[in-house]
């Protein structure tokens, strides 16, 4: 009988053991982001605070690979395929792949003006997200 349960507690430790493993190589998102090469500055956000706010819903931001440019990794930087000049087969350049020229629809102000317009605070304005200072 004591044989048999510390058999089992073994097998439930090397379980737990490789599960922990398995996970610990699992690639994890960065905190803090910074998109660079924007000449009025990078935009830099805290992801984890952003990531929260969308219940883990990474499509909230995110789109899928598209089969004519497939992610190269899980956390592929969104500027390896949106480049300041649209390459094809890309159709979005880096600004269109955020926002559009006014900041009026796109995946950022979509939300920052819903946000904005609940009296949240949320930047709305160019400055408020480019900064020198995050080149």
């Amino acid at each position: 009988m004591k044989k048999a349960f510390a058999v089992v507690i073994a097998v439930f430790v090397l379980i737990f053991g490789v599960a922990i493993a398995i996970q610990a190589q699992q690639p994890t998102p960065p905190d803090v982001v910074i998109l660079k090469g924007n000449p009025m500055g990078g935009v830099k956000y805290n992801h984890a605070a952003h990531v929260k706010k969308v219940n883990d819903k990474c499509d909230t931001c995110h789109h899928a690979s598209k089969p004519e440019k497939p992610m190269a990794s899980q956390y592929q930087k969104c500027q390896d395929c949106h480049t300041k000049t649209a390459v094809k087969p890309m159709v979005t350049y880096t600004k269109l792949a955020f926002h559009d020229a006014m900041f009026k629809k796109g995946t950022c102000p979509d939300c920052h003006i819903k946000e904005a317009a609940a009296g949240k605070a949320a930047p709305i304005k160019c400055v408020d997200c480019h900064k020198k200072e995050n080149v």
